[in-house]
């Protein structure tokens, strides 16, 4: 342990601490810009610089391990000028167009500047040249507001394994940017959104499709109908300064009526339909290999995240047929709208315009696929992100957080609590776990609350194994079967659980895979900046919506059951085949 003083305050902390870190357990707030919680410090920055007694500089407390004995100072008259000069010199060479930047409300760049006073740029001179990357569906690069804090990189190496960004060029050409400046489009990008989720700027954003929304809204001839994931109903109230983890479903719902939509659905019941699919593909799969004795992929990925199906794509194609062939809720939801949905209003597939509410960018990447068109035309016209709505609903002058609570509409709007946890990781392999174990065994799951504790948290990689007893006699060939499941959230976890199956290192049967830190909560379009902390309550409050519902099975959703009934037949039949189901591409890393 380290005795020292900040600011006077003594406090003793383990060694190998930063100065930051123990600045914050003294409760002195100390400013930073190219810090990323967990993951970076690398004081590329410089906005956190302090004064320590006796050394010769200001050194960066992101990266300054505390000494026993060390005196620190993070308030001095020398520190705060040493703070503006980098933010002055930052501001030099920021675009500037903060009036209309899409990150005029939520800019660290700018709050840093308020904090620290900076009033005026002193430092006038040429700018970095302009550079606008629109080349993918999901995202939108600006170099001209890059200010080379580096967390893009991070998350992007570090975090999701993927390296599509790196430093191009050196000195005042230096920029964040595909290898020899090429467009996102050009190499490997999943388009997950991480880069723009800590980007502490406008220099990576989601491609904002609110102007197509309206108009949809406004064009006579559309039915326009809206879904929304299960990880928005815990994110969106950020959006109005709610404490993240507040759940606003009903808030929500009649937000979207007040839009002018024409229904409001819920993606839920697509995450129920899911499961139907996803557990029966899963079991036949598992009675080919046992009973059958013929060769079948296993393990089984889950396939609900569309940048974990783009990474395991470019990454893994040999390991394409362990991915379910299930399509994700939303395109579920996109095929469906357009054909049951649309034969009991009387309508045309081309009549209705479907419109998501994603936390995730990669979904506008996945509604594009041109393989996304079950019903004859494209299934999801277009996605928003949590921010998206967000910014509509106040371009429409509307006080959410005075709205009354309201219920969504039938029949697409009724799910069960499995589905509300396909926002967190472990969520969906609940889900899964909870409908599976009770065809097989005709008996609730054996775990507290329904609850399996062992793939719950932030852990990044998770395990499970369950044994079967007492299933029944038409499955009685997973008596005694271990099941093994495991949970990765984050690309670069995920990549761990590869290597591991692929070395014989370890052995599962059903392996569930979220692009994102936390699952969807986490997501790529989710309101800013995510920390754990921030995490951690958004579970909590999804955790929450499912325990307080009469429903917390997908095969007990009464609707599901119509629908099968009334339409698709039964999971995996020939029409769900068509609808629900997809193939997956083994593209190349160039």
């Amino acid at each position: 342990m380290a005795k020292l003083t900040i600011d006077g305050i003594p406090i003793e902390v383990p060694d190998g601490t930063t100065v930051l870190e123990a600045a914050r357990r003294a409760g002195r707030r100390i400013p930073t810009l190219c810090y990323l919680e967990n993951v970076q410090a690398i004081g590329a920055c410089r906005v956190c610089t302090v004064e320590v007694e006796g050394a010769r500089t200001l050194v960066a407390s992101c990266v300054t391990p505390v000494a026993d004995g060390m005196k620190v100072r993070t308030n001095t008259r020398r520190v705060r000028e040493a703070r503006q000069l980098v933010v002055d010199l930052l501001l030099s060479d920021h675009a500037g167009d903060c009036q209309t930047c899409v990150r005029g409300d939520d800019c660290e760049l700018q709050a840093l500047a308020r904090e620290l006073g900076v009033r005026q740029v002193t430092y006038a001179g040429e700018k970095s040249r302009k550079y606008l990357d629109q080349s993918t569906p999901a995202l939108v690069r600006d170099s001209s507001k890059c200010v080379l804090c580096r967390r893009c990189i991070t998350v992007c190496n570090e975090v999701q394994g993927v390296a599509a960004l790196w430093p191009q060029f050196r000195g005042f050409k230096c920029v964040m940017a595909p290898a020899f400046g090429h467009d996102l489009e050009e190499v490997v990008c999943v388009q997950c959104g991480q880069c723009g989720a800590v980007c502490p700027v406008g220099a990576i954003v989601e491609r904002d499709q609110i102007d197509e929304v309206w108009a949809a809204l406004d064009d006579p001839r559309k039915h326009v109908v809206v879904q929304t994931a299960p990880a928005i109903r815990a994110a969106l109230g950020e959006c109005f300064d709610m404490p993240p983890g507040t759940l606003v479903t009903g808030k929500m719902t009649a937000a979207l009526r007040r839009l002018g939509f024409d229904a409001v659905f819920d993606t839920n019941f697509t995450a129920d339909m899911t499961i139907m699919e996803e557990g029966t593909e899963l079991l036949t799969r598992l009675k080919r290999a046992l009973v059958d004795r013929q060769s079948v992929a296993l393990p089984m990925f889950t396939s609900c995240s569309p940048g974990w199906i783009k990474f395991m794509e470019h990454y893994y194609p040999d390991m394409v047929d362990n991915l379910s062939t299930c399509k994700s809720p939303q395109q579920m939801f996109g095929a469906l709208a357009k054909t049951y949905y649309a034969q009991k209003i009387g309508k045309r597939p081309e009549d209705l315009f479907v419109v998501s509410v994603m936390p995730c960018t990669a979904k506008k990447y996945e509604a594009q696929r041109p393989e996304m068109n079950g019903s004859g035309v494209r299934d999801v016209d277009v996605v928003l992100t949590t921010r998206e709505l967000g910014r509509m609903i106040r371009q429409a002058g509307i006080d959410f957080a005075a709205l009354p609570d309201e219920e969504m509409d039938a029949p697409l709007g009724l799910s069960s609590g499995a589905a509300d946890i396909f926002a967190n990781t472990g969520g969906v392999m609940e889900a899964a776990l909870r409908t599976a174990w009770e065809l097989v065994t005709g008996r609730p799951l054996p775990f507290d609350k329904l609850h399996v504790q062992p793939v719950m948290g932030l852990e990044g990689v998770k395990e499970a194994g369950i044994t079967v007893t007492g299933a029944k006699p038409e499955w009685s060939f997973l008596e005694g079967v271990e099941m093994k499941v495991a949970v990765a959230h984050g690309l670069g976890n995920a990549r761990r659980i590869i290597e591991r199956v692929r070395a014989g290192e370890a052995s599962y049967h059903f392996i569930e895979v979220m692009t994102c830190p936390g699952g969807c909560i986490g997501g790529g379009g989710q309101p800013r900046f995510t920390t754990d902390e921030v995490r951690r309550a958004r579970i909590a409050a999804i955790y929450k919506e499912d325990e307080g519902k009469k429903l917390r099975k997908s095969h007990e959703n009464p609707q599901v059951a119509q629908l099968y009934a009334e339409f698709l037949g039964a999971p995996l039949g020939e029409k769900s085949h068509h609808l629900l189901h997809t193939h997956y591409e083994r593209r190349s890393r160039v």
